[in-house]
């Protein structure tokens, strides 16, 4: 199914990513795998069977993944699949739920396609079947933060905004809270690379949500550096009040 070259690239990488899921949420099941060495037996098989589809699929195309050594000749591409085999290692080592598998696809630096699964709840968040926002809760703004690195900047956003920060694990967990009505606004700030965000910022827009980076400007993939350090991901509502209190702060 997955070698049909009828298939479209975001059905290819809504797949990918629940086959990955599925095959990680079956580790976690190996009473005899625990620890760093969970983490790492997932990462690597995780990160097997995405590029083994990948390249079986779409095999003139480029990736760049978290667990592969980068090849710089990517940067000449037109395609570049961008792959988070395990979004929250340190999550899924305490078998938490808030671990993610990304599947993204950037087609001239622009977040074209992705896929997000969260196999703990068995939730998949795609580009080509992004949910229905929620309707606005009429509350305080809910602002989904690192759990592990709250960026500094989020208190006094919090403050302009009147806003609650929520701590939250993997940035593909939080990307979907905003989705899901769990949190209105997604802000990071302080490192985090392209396979951390760009199947986030696919679905995220797609869904009609706002995603750049914490300046405005926005979201390139491919770069010759992959490191992309900051991220917002709101309700549409939201972005401009979101950047004029980080533009005051």
């Amino acid at each position: 199914m997955l070698s049909d070259p009828a298939l479209s690239d975001a059905a290819l990488a809504r797949a990918i990513a629940i086959e990955a899921g599925d095959l990680l949420r079956a580790l976690l099941g190996d009473d005899d795998c625990c620890g760093d060495q969970l983490g790492n037996r997932g990462d690597f098989e995780a990160n097997r069977l995405i590029l083994d589809r990948l390249h079986a699929a779409r095999p003139d195309d480029f990736i760049l993944s978290e667990e592969s050594q980068d090849d710089g000749a990517r940067c000449a591409a037109h395609r570049v699949w961008i792959v988070d085999p395990l979004d929250g290692t340190r999550g899924f080592c305490c078998r938490s739920p808030d671990w993610a598998v990304h599947v993204g696809l950037a087609i001239d630096g622009v977040p074209r396609v992705g896929a997000v699964t969260l196999p703990a709840s068995g939730r998949t968040f795609s580009s080509d079947q992004p949910p229905a926002l929620p309707a606005p809760h009429g509350g305080r703004p809910r602002i989904a933060i690192s759990d592990s690195r709250p960026p500094a900047i989020a208190g006094p956003v919090a403050d302009a905004l009147g806003g609650e920060l929520v701590p939250m694990g993997s940035a593909g967990f939080k990307a979907m809270a905003v989705l899901t009505g769990a949190a209105d606004i997604y802000l990071h700030a302080g490192g985090q690379y392209e396979w951390d965000n760009c199947a986030p910022a696919a679905v995220a827009l797609a869904a009609g949500c706002h995603a750049s980076r914490i300046d405005g400007s926005r979201l390139v993939y491919n770069c010759a550096d992959p490191r992309l350090p900051d991220l917002l991901i709101c309700r549409p509502e939201w972005a401009a009040p979101v950047l004029a209190a980080i533009a005051a702060a």
